[in-house]
């Protein structure tokens, strides 16, 4: 899935947590750059949902920290459900050092259950020195740093196709109105305007928080996510509406309302980028890029551009992200290696390895832009590093949410945007069926 989240100390004590390292002797942190091989021997398991060339990249950001330090490394994909799949895991005492979690909602749940370590002085530093405040807030419970985010995504980007604008005589649009405006032009051309993953529950909720955070703005989103309001909300209902005229609409996605349950997210790119295009836009975050490019040979910011989510209603341009965060398990066999790894990943050099490689935004400020490989990367990585620095970016709050509400399939907000998919007809009802399963999620949670 695309998806889905201290106190200084002194003297050899901090050295010993900042380093990982089992005894003081080590002057060059690897935050510094140093190389001093003090983990020779020892290996550092890491669990994530990645696979397939994100793993392979990935892989080549550990292989740099092996390189520093001499520590082997071992990763391991949980798939989507990592909370399942690291808990069975600590119970069966076989817990990896490092998880990569890419929920806010399931970093929050393994903190409260104690599974993990806070983050070291060194890694906290590093933190305040590269990040922006917002990226410590996502990481942090109760007011302790757990959660490091090396990998965003920018999940406010409509990606299309220029030839087939430009063959419809269609602009990119500069608010939501014009947008679907233009999709009717796109349509009356004979494509249609959107590519709906519609059988992947999370794309749907990603639609509904860039309206939200537009039309209802950054205040109620927080207490949304938070569910300080309630989903029965007005804003919520109106976000609905909007919504729905979408979805209610057959000119505007491709195989209508049937065509976009029965398309998961590869599939809408591929509707979009693939050889026998069938829509010329597709809504989705930065990682649609990495699609049409591996699978599909195009060359972005050619074959491929996007365009920012438009505002609605008058509104700010939304800035949704998601993200993994790097975080250390207490039961890990290696989790002082565990640290040092974070140490590592929490430098521009880290997230530079990936950068280069493709496929991959970071959040770190410091990472020179040039490191990416293409001007539209270049363009998204910063606007998302500029949205943080103005603490305008928001993160993905199904991801913010107890996983049976936000993150499971066939449940909570997923199935119920899919079921409003299907029939667009009853926004305020749709509304009343969230609020019951969040309520019950939440309850649930503690």
């Amino acid at each position: 899935m695309m998806r889905r989240r201290t106190t200084l100390l002194t003297g050899c004590t901090a050295l010993v947590l900042a380093l990982g390292a089992t005894a003081c002797g080590s002057d060059d942190p690897v935050s510094a750059g140093g190389g001093d091989k003090t983990l020779s021997g020892q290996t550092v398991t890491v669990a994530g949902v990645w696979s397939g060339s994100e793993q392979k990249n990935f892989q080549k950001v550990l292989d740099a920290f092996s390189a520093k330090t001499g520590a082997k490394t071992q990763f391991m994909s949980t798939g989507d459900n990592v909370s399942t799949v690291v808990g069975s895991k600590i119970e069966g005492g076989n817990a990896p050092d490092v998880v990569m979690v890419p929920q806010v909602g399931v970093l929050q749940q393994f903190a409260k259950k104690g599974w993990l370590e806070p983050l070291s002085g060194t890694t906290q530093k590093s933190v305040d020195a590269n990040f922006a405040p917002v990226w410590k807030k996502y990481g942090s419970v109760d007011d302790t740093l757990y959660g490091l985010y090396f990998k965003a995504a920018h999940k406010s980007t409509v990606w299309f196709s220029p030839d087939a604008l430009e063959q419809a005589g269609v602009k990119p649009p500069a608010t939501y109105d014009e947008m679907l405006k233009a999709g009717h032009t796109l349509s009356d051309s004979g494509l249609a305007a959107f590519a709906v993953a519609g059988q992947d529950g999370w794309t749907l909720t990603d639609w509904f928080e860039n309206i939200y955070l537009s039309q209802a703005g950054p205040e109620k989103y927080d207490a949304l996510a938070a569910h300080e309001l309630k989903w029965t909300d007005d804003s919520v209902v109106k976000a609905l509406t909007t919504l729905g005229k979408l979805f209610e609409d057959k000119q505007l996605m491709a195989g209508g309302q049937k065509g976009a349950l029965n398309t998961d997210f590869p599939g809408s790119v591929e509707k979009v980028f693939g050889p026998k295009p069938e829509a010329g836009m597709v809504y989705e975050g930065d990682f649609v890029a990495g699609v049409a490019h591996d699978q599909f040979d195009r060359t972005i910011g050619k074959d491929a551009d996007f365009f920012p989510f438009p505002p609605v209603d008058g509104g700010n341009a939304p800035v949704v992200s998601g993200g993994d965060a790097a975080a250390v398990l207490k039961d890990g066999k290696n989790a002082k290696a565990g640290m040092k790894l974070l140490e590592f990943l929490a430098t521009p050099e880290a997230a530079a390895v990936w950068a280069k490689a493709g496929g991959f935004l970071s959040p770190n400020k410091n990472l020179d832009l040039a490191s990416y490989g293409d001007d539209v990367t270049r363009a998204t990585a910063k606007s998302l590093v500029a949205a943080g620095d103005a603490d305008a970016v928001r993160f993905d709050m199904s991801d913010q949410a107890p996983a049976a509400f936000g993150g499971t399939s066939g449940v909570g907000e997923w199935k119920l945007l899919q079921d409003f998919l299907r029939d667009p007809s009853d926004p305020k009802g749709t509304a009343a069926k969230l609020e019951a399963a969040a309520a019950k999620a939440y309850k649930n949670q503690g």
